[in-house]
């Protein structure tokens, strides 16, 4: 007897049974039709005579039902099941879903194959390898498929084959837990099949985007234990959610199904219809907008950067001198602007009378910069500085810098005027 009639009644919420054995809050029954978590599908919610049930796990051939608390009945008692509808529902939708995104992928994506599979409350995961990159426009035409899919109401069978005749089939895909795990000792497996496309529920797909999706084909075969809905229809919207590498070689998909897909859906429709009012355009328009955005944020960029250049070239120039053990300085201090933006500007002022130039400014805490043409050596000068206002720093004869020092720029170059 299986541990489980879940997968081969899926539709059955409530049901008699006797109970086998009672250890503490755990009880195994002679038979059940809650769901035993196993392949990334939870363990089915719902009460054994009242009592919550909170875990079902599989014991060999036996589930065992861990209670919220000890239960009354006993040993040889007829006890009453009932199973959470609404979350085993949500869990059909959810698995057949995941089924119909797999059989989406073998239309788009090279060299697929099965990493993993989970259902969370919220949302669904599916774990990919293939050589193909999912961006963007690959994620929505999954979702086309998958939701045309849903619309064609294809219906959703299982059943046993024998082992080697489904290891024979290279149609069948083989989730890697199922191969390691239950596989290990059968002689059969359980194969679920979503059919084909009736053509009063719309034929044959008006593109050409795989071979599965072809009316005389089914969509997708798999080796399965868990529980699905008999049509693809009764899965409801799906909304892929994102994707993600979540390890090498894997690419993972999550997606919404059901009322949480309504509701993600919804909550997309509406940002989108409130941005496209704040700025002043049409939900359709708005890549372009966007893309204009970013082009003239670009070109601003560009000019401010020139004008902050310019700028800066302004007040390098007018930096006053100051003779220091014979050499001319350039010192002063900097606004607006970052260590690094000083750097090649102050290098390219040495020479022509000017020795060294140093300036101070401000990005965050205090920095110096400091640049010469050999003679004077820049990396002892921003050690000078360094170890009378704290910071560190660094670099070579002709250029170094330093940042965190514990004093205002202009405290710094009076020190740097008076070394």
């Amino acid at each position: 007897m299986p541990a489980t009639f879940a997968s081969a009644h899926p539709d059955v919420r409530t049901f008699e049974t006797t109970v086998d054995a009672v250890d503490g809050r755990e009880v195994t029954l002679s038979e059940t039709y809650f769901y035993a978590e196993s392949g990334g599908q939870p363990a089915d919610r719902g009460t054994l005579d009242g009592v919550r049930v909170v875990d079902v796990q599989s014991r060999g051939d036996e589930a065992a039902h861990l209670l919220d608390e000890p239960p009354a009945f006993g040993v040889g008692d007829t006890v009453r099941g009932r199973i959470d509808d609404e979350f085993r529902t949500y869990c059909m939708r959810a698995h057949t879903a995941s089924h119909v995104l797999y059989g989406a992928g073998r239309g788009l994506l090279s060299e697929l194959g099965y990493g993993g599979f989970d259902i969370s409350p919220e949302k669904v995961r599916v774990d990919f390898t293939t050589t193909t990159d999912i961006d963007d426009q690959t994620l929505v035409e999954l979702e086309r498929r998958v939701n045309r899919v849903v619309w064609e109401s294809r219906p959703v069978t299982w059943e046993q084959r024998s082992l080697e005749d489904a290891l024979d089939d290279p149609n069948i895909a083989f989730n890697t837990k199922t191969e390691e795990g239950v596989m290990a000792d059968a002689d059969s497996i359980r194969v679920v099949t979503v059919g084909t496309a009736t053509r009063e529920n719309g034929g044959a797909s008006d593109d050409s985007g795989g071979n599965n999706e072809r009316t005389d084909e089914p969509w997708d075969v798999a080796a399965c234990g868990g529980t699905h809905v008999s049509n693809t229809r009764e899965i409801g919207p799906v909304e892929l959610l994102g994707r993600s590498n979540p390890g090498e070689g894997l690419t993972r998909v999550e997606f919404a199904v059901g009322p949480q897909a309504v509701e993600r859906r919804a909550a997309v429709k509406r940002a989108a219809l409130d941005t496209a009012r704040e700025v002043g355009t049409s939900v359709t328009e708005l890549p372009e907008f966007v893309a204009k955005l970013q082009s003239d944020k670009e070109e601003l960029a560009g000019e401010l950067r020139e004008a902050k250049t310019a700028m800066l070239a302004a007040d390098l120039d007018s930096l006053p001198t100051v003779e220091r053990n014979g050499a001319t300085w350039r010192v002063g201090v900097v606004s607006g602007v970052g260590p690094n933006e000083v750097g090649d500007e102050l290098q390219s002022r040495v020479g022509d009378g000017t020795d060294a130039i140093a300036v101070a400014g401000e990005q965050g805490s205090t920095f110096v910069v400091v640049a010469t043409d050999g003679d004077v050596n820049a990396g002892e000068t921003v050690s000078e500085i360094t170890d009378e206002f704290g910071g560190g720093g660094g670099g070579s004869p002709t250029f170094a810098q330093g940042g965190g020092l514990s004093a205002a720029p202009d405290e710094v170059v009076e020190a740097l005027r008076e070394s």
